[in-house]
């Protein structure tokens, strides 16, 4: 004869794995992307330029960190990588106002800002969890003419950061 404890055990065991498959799965707890000016997934997203799936998360350009990819180094969005495929380039002045749409915000370590390889801005997050919007105004000092901007959100608790490219035409 089998205990109490035992057919308890038997039982909860029979059914967790059925509780596993029938919940669902957790998803990264965080997601943004550059909408002003418009990113290159912006872009994707509002129909300016043809795209795949990243149309439909805009916010999930997410890759180890250190990369220097607009892609962020994930397969599925490596047309982001692409400088021929026609993205809209949006006119700024020496200094450019970068603003961050977070759909599911995370605890930043900071934030960096790339042009042509060359940081060009590193603002520190304070391991505080972001608005809705976060805006920066980036010092494009000593470089004219077409220009990406590749922008980094470093997220404080994991090893992974948000990547996103904004084609730009400085002067």
């Amino acid at each position: 004869m089998i205990s109490r404890k035992k057919r308890a055990a038997v039982i909860g065991a029979g059914i967790a794995p059925l509780l596993v498959l029938a919940l669902p799965s957790s998803q990264a707890s965080a997601h943004g992307y550059v909408s002003g000016p418009p990113s290159r997934q912006a872009q994707c997203a509002a129909g300016t330029v043809p795209c795949g799936d990243i149309k439909y998360e805009p916010q999930s350009v997410e890759g180890p960190k250190g990369l220097r990819s607009c892609s962020g180094g994930n397969s599925r969005f490596a047309e982001l990588d692409d400088d021929s495929k026609g993205w809209a380039v949006t006119n700024v002045g020496s200094t450019a106002s970068l603003t961050w749409k977070f759909t599911a915000r995370h605890r930043t370590s900071n934030y960096e800002y790339f042009v042509g390889g060359t940081k060009v801005a590193d603002i520190d997050g304070n391991n505080e969890q972001p608005p809705e919007t976060v805006t920066h105004n980036v010092n494009l000092g000593g470089f004219t003419g077409k220009q990406k901007i590749l922008a980094v959100w470093n997220v404080a608790d994991t090893s992974n950061a948000f990547y996103a490219c904004i084609d730009v035409n400085i002067g």
